[in-house]
C-alpha cells in the first residue's frame, strides 16, 4: 500500500500553538488509536522545525524512558537523546514529540520542567490518556495545552480523494439557500461513501489503493481488535470491551436508548459510571445523550441516563 499523508484540519491548530505560545506550553493531542496522531504531528515537526526528534514510547528503550526519572541534569538528557536519535536539537528551533507518551508518565509529569527550561518545543500524543491509571501516581502538567484529535471528518475524506470543490460549493448552496436539484443525488451518493468507508486513515487508505469494500472493512476490524484489546488492559472483567462490540447490534435494535445491563448484566450505578466514562475517555465512541429541550440551555435539559453509542470512525 502506498504511504499517504492526509491534509488535516488540526495541522492549522497545531501551528497556532507553535506561533501564539513560543514554548511557554507543552501540547497535548489526544485521540483514539489509529486516528492518526502520529503521523500528522511527525508531518508537522519536519515542516515546521528545524529539526526534531520523536520518541515512541511504545517501542522505547528502558535507557529512554529511565532518562525522564530524573531531571536534575537536563543538559544530560538532552545529550543523551541527540546521541541515541543521531539528532541534532537547535534552540527554539526543535520539537520533542513524546508519542504515546502514557506509557510513560514520568515522561508526562517532567513537562513541567523541560517548558521551564525553555530550549525546545513539546508535542505529546496519548490514546486513552485520561484513564485514571495512567496519571494517578503523577503530577499532571499545568503547562499543558490539550486539543482532541478525532478521524476524518467529511470534508477531510472529500480532501483525501482529491476533492476540494464540493464541500465549499455545498456550503455556498446551503448559506443563499439554493436547492442542489440534479446535484442532490451525487451528494447523498458521495455521503453514503463517507459512512461506508469511515474516517480512519487505514480505512480511507485501504478504500484509494483497492476500491475494495472488502478490503476497506479488513482495516476497520483491525483497529476494533485493537480497541477491543485496549479496553482488557483497563477493565480485565471485559465488560467496556463488551459494550464496545455490542453497540452495532445496539443501534440496528432501534431501541430510544443504549442499554447496558442488555449486554454486560445488572451492575450497580457508580461501576455502570466508570464503565462509560472508560468508554468515552477512550475516543473510540460517540456517546448522543437525550435532551428534552434542546436550546442554548440544552445541558439543563439532558438526560444522562437517556444515551445511545455510535462507534467513533466518523465525524
Amino acid at each position: 500500500m502506498e504511504t499517504r499523508v492526509f491534509k488535516r484540519k488540526i495541522y492549522d491548530k497545531i501551528l497556532s500553538w507553535k506561533n501564539e505560545n513560543n514554548g511557554k506550553s507543552a501540547l497535548l493531542i489526544e485521540g483514539a488509536r489509529r486516528v492518526g496522531k502520529s503521523t500528522i504531528v511527525e508531518e508537522f515537526a519536519r515542516k515546521e522545525y528545524l529539526s526534531y526528534i520523536l520518541i515512541d514510547f511504545n517501542k522505547a528503550s528502558n535507557e529512554i524512558k529511565d532518562l525522564f526519572d530524573d531531571l536534575m541534569d537536563l543538559d544530560f538528557i538532552f545529550l543523551r537523546l541527540q546521541t541515541i536519535f543521531k539528532k541534532k536539537l537547535e534552540t527554539r528551533k526543535s520539537v520533542i514529540i513524546f508519542d504515546e507518551v502514557q506509557k510513560c508518565p514520568n515522561a508526562r509529569q517532567a513537562i513541567k520542567y523541560l517548558v521551564e527550561d525553555g530550549r525546545y518545543d513539546y508535542i505529546e500524543t496519548g490514546s486513552l490518556i485520561s484513564i485514571k491509571k495512567n496519571t494517578e501516581n503523577i503530577t499532571i502538567p499545568s503547562e499543558e495545552d490539550k486539543i482532541q484529535m478525532y478521524p476524518m471528518d467529511y470534508e477531510e475524506f472529500r480532501w483525501a480523494l482529491g476533492d476540494e470543490v464540493t464541500i465549499p460549493m455545498l456550503r455556498t448552496f446551503w448559506e443563499k439557500r439554493i436547492p442542489l436539484q440534479s446535484a442532490h443525488r451525487e451528494a447523498q451518493r458521495n455521503l453514503r461513501l463517507y459512512m461506508l468507508v469511515g474516517g480512519m486513515p487505514q480505512a480511507v487508505n485501504a478504500y484509494l489503493d483497492t476500491n475494495n469494500f472488502g478490503k476497506v472493512d479488513a482495516a476497520k476490524r483491525k483497529i476494533i481488535q485493537l480497541y477491543a484489546d485496549d479496553f482488557l488492559k483497563i477493565d480485565p472483567s471485559g465488560k467496556v470491551s463488551q459494550m464496545f462490540m455490542s453497540i452495532p447490534s445496539a443501534l440496528s435494535s432501534n431501541k430510544n436508548r443504549y442499554t447496558p445491563s442488555t449486554y454486560i448484566g445488572n451492575v450497580d450505578e457508580e461501576k455502570r459510571v466508570e464503565l462509560l466514562k472508560a468508554l468515552e475517555d477512550s475516543k473510540c465512541v460517540n456517546i448522543a445523550y437525550h435532551a428534552n429541550d434542546p436550546n442554548v440551555g440544552m445541558p439543563i435539559a439532558t438526560n444522562f441516563d437517556k444515551f445511545k453509542m455510535f462507534v467513533g470512525d466518523t465525524v
